[in-house]
C-alpha cells in the first residue's frame, strides 16, 4: 500500500508524522550542540538515537548484559529501525550499506555515529571496508554489523554472510563478538523493510504507525573469535546462538 492510499485510509496518520518529525527536529536541537562541544567518544548520538525510538514509538526490553566496549555486536536484521534500537541500549556504530550514506539527514546522522560504509556490489573494496572496520574497532567505540546483508520479518534468519568478519581474523585487539537477538512484536514485524518496498514507504509505515512498536533485546554470552579457526566458522557460531534465542522467543524454530 502506497503512502498516499494511507493516507486516505487513516485520516491521522499526516498528523502522526508530522508531531514526530517535529519531535525528532526538537531532539536533534537538544543534543547536537552537546555533540560537538563533547569530548570523543561523545555520548549525544548514542542519546539522540534513544530519543528517536521512544519518539516512534518503540518500547524496548532488554534480556542480558550488553557489552560496551572491545566488543562486535552481531545481530539479526529487520528494517533501519533496528539501528536506534540497538545503538540506545549500546552506543554502538555500525556498518551500514553505502547508499545510506546520501540520503538526506539520514546519512548525515549516520555519519556522526561513526557508520562503517560499506558497498554490497562492489566484491573489490571488501579489503578497504575491512580495514575501515578495523579503524573503527580500534577506536573501542563497539561496532554492530547485520550479517544476513539484506531484512527479513524477523521470524526467519539469512545466512550469515563471512566477509566482514575477516576483521577479526585476527582481531586488532582482544575483542569479543555478542551476539544480539532482535525480537519484535506483530506491529513491528508488520514495520519490518522486506520486498520491493522503497525506503520512503517504509518510513511511511514506521513514522504513521497508530500502535506501539514491543521490541526485546537478547544480549547472548559473548564468545572469543579466536577460538575459531576461520571467519566462516564465526559467522556460521554467531548465527546459531541467535537462531536458537529467536526460536525460544517465538516458540518455533526459525528457519
Amino acid at each position: 500500500m502506497g503512502p498516499l492510499k494511507t493516507v486516505i485510509r487513516h485520516p491521522l496518520a499526516s498528523l502522526r508524522l508530522a508531531l514526530r518529525v517535529a519531535a525528532l527536529l526538537v531532539a536533534l536541537a537538544i543534543t547536537l550542540p552537546g555533540h560537538w562541544l563533547a569530548k570523543p567518544p561523545s555520548p549525544w548520538p548514542r542519546r539522540f538515537l534513544a530519543a528517536t525510538s521512544r519518539i516512534l514509538g518503540v518500547r524496548i526490553t532488554s534480556q542480558g548484559r550488553p557489552l560496551l566496549h572491545d566488543v562486535f555486536h552481531v545481530a539479526n536484521h529487520i528494517g533501519w529501525i533496528d539501528i536506534p534500537i540497538l545503538a540506545s541500549l549500546t552506543g554502538t556504530a555500525f556498518v551500514a550499506q553505502d547508499k545510506i550514506r546520501d540520503w538526506p539527514i539520514v546519512g548525515w546522522l549516520a555519519r556522526l555515529n561513526n557508520t562503517v560504509f560499506v558497498s554490497r556490489t562492489d566484491r573489490r573494496s571488501v579489503g578497504t571496508q575491512v580495514e575501515e572496520l578495523r579503524a573503527a574497532l580500534a577506536e573501542r567505540q563497539p561496532v554492530a554489523i547485520f550479517p544476513e546483508g539484506t531484512t527479513t520479518d524477523g521470524r526467519s534468519l539469512l545466512p550469515f554472510k563471512p566477509a566482514l568478519f575477516a576483521v577479526l581474523m585476527p582481531p586488532p585487539r582482544r575483542i569479543v563478538i555478542q551476539p544480539v537477538a532482535i525480537c519484535l512484536d506483530d506491529t513491528g514485524r508488520d514495520l519490518a523493510w522486506i520486498g520491493e518496498e522503497t525506503a520512503p514507504e517504509n518510513a511511511w509505515r514506521v513514522f504513521t504507525s497508530p500502535r506501539p512498536i514491543h521490541c526485546h533485546l537478547r544480549f547472548l554470552e559473548p564468545f572469543d573469535p579466536g577460538d575459531h579457526p576461520d571467519r566462516k566458522t564465526i559467522a556460521a557460531q554467531a548465527r546459531t546462538r541467535i537462531a536458537a534465542a529467536l526460536a525460544e522467543h517465538y516458540g518455533h524454530p526459525v528457519p
